[in-house]
Formats: C-alpha cells, sequence, structure tokens
C-alpha cells in the first residue's frame, strides 16, 4: 500500500536525502535528479516543494539553524549546570559537526551565497543573543560578572566569535593562539568578569 506522507514530513525526506548527497558528492555534483531517484519521487513532488538545488540549501541551512538554537535553549534552562559551563554548551550547540554541515558551510561562504551566509548570521544573532544575555543577566546576580547591557554584551561577543575564529581563516597557530588569548581578555573585559576567570570555559570552545 503506498504511503502518503504529509508535506511536512515530504520536505524532510528531501531535506535529508539533499543533506546525505552533499556530503558523499558535494553541493556541485550532487543533481536534483539524484536527490529524486534516491527517494524514489517524481519530479513534481520535489518541485512542489522546491523550485531548485538552492532553495533546498536555504532549507537546509534554515533547519540546521533553529535545530542549533533549540539545542542552545535546552542547555542554557538547566540551570542545576554552572553557568559558564551552560555557557559553553550553548556555543557549542550550535556548531554542525558532521560532513553534511561541513559542506553545507563550505557552500554558504562561497561569493554567490552572500546573501545566505548573512541570512544565516542574522537568524542565529536573533536566536542565541538573548539565550546569551540571559546567562549574562545571571551571572551579574550570582556576581561572576558586572555588565550593565546584558544583550548588548552577547552581541558583541557572537559578533567578535565570528570575526575572529572563522574556520576558513588561513592563520598560522601562533595566531591563531594570540588571538583566542586576546578575545577571552576582551570578552572578559566586555563582561566585568575578573581576569582570567573565563580562560577555562572559553579554551574549551576554541579547542573543539
Amino acid at each position: 500500500m503506498r504511503v502518503v506522507k504529509t508535506a511536512e514530513e515530504r520536505k524532510n525526506e528531501i531535506l535529508d536525502v539533499a543533506e546525505q548527497l552533499f556530503a558523499e558528492k558535494g553541493f556541485d555534483n550532487a543533481s536534483t535528479n539524484d536527490i529524486i531517484n534516491r527517494i524514489g519521487i517524481a519530479r513534481g513532488t520535489l518541485y512542489h516543494h522546491f523550485k531548485s538545488k538552492e532553495e533546498i540549501l536555504d532549507a537546509i541551512v534554515e533547519r540546521m539553524t533553529r535545530t542549533g538554537i533549540a539545542r542552545a535553549k535546552a542547555i542554557v534552562s538547566d540551570k542545576k549546570v554552572p553557568i559558564l559551563d551552560r555557557l559553553t554548551g550553548a556555543i557549542l550547540a550550535l556548531n554542525i559537526n558532521t560532513e553534511a554541515g561541513a559542506e553545507v558551510f563550505e557552500q554558504i561562504h562561497k561569493p554567490q551565497n552572500a546573501l545566505l551566509h548573512q541570512k544565516m548570521e542574522d537568524r542565529l544573532l536573533s536566536g542565541v543573543v538573548p539565550i546569551i544575555a540571559e546567562l549574562i543577566e545571571e551571572g551579574n546576580k550570582a556576581g561572576m560578572f558586572d555588565s550593565k547591557y546584558p544583550e548588548e554584551a552577547a552581541e558583541m561577543i557572537m559578533l567578535y566569535s565570528n570575526t575572529v575564529f572563522d574556520e576558513r581563516s588561513d592563520h598560522t597557530p601562533e595566531v591563531v593562539a594570540r588571538k583566542a588569548m586576546a578575545f577571552i581578555h576582551h570578552t572578559e573585559r566586555i563582561l566585568g568578569a575578573k581576569e582570567k576567570s573565563l580562560e577555562s570555559a572559553i579554551m574549551n570552545i576554541i579547542v573543539q
């Protein structure tokens, strides 16, 4: 008997298979025909949900971003875990450590996908900044931080980290190490934290 799937189920199936194929073949070498053949659907079914391979990539990026933000929120909400551990966990939750994730990030860094890259960064910032700001406010109350503008501090830290630790940079290990220590120093200043109080937590993020 033929299984009838809802529109949402079918869309996620297409995205799941596209992710697999992008990881296996690379975005440029994987085709919509590959996706259609692996799922076993009609071409019209695919184009009913997505008009192009680029639109599929856009949807994958949106789904990855949404999933990462949801994981970060879940980590931050667990008040039994120390604040710095939650800060580390929330930021690590945004990393996509899979072959498909690596291929997607390779694509969004290409010049022709600059708009998609910007959309992803904007979506991450709008979703993550309130989460990090919540932790900063909690740190203020606990006497760990002294930040008068938690939301702006969170935004500054996220923007700074995106620029300094771009995985596509060609910095030498020595330059990366210096930038890491500078990032820790300035983050402590932004948060009004004691010197070196964030070093261990932030290094856990950097060495991932």
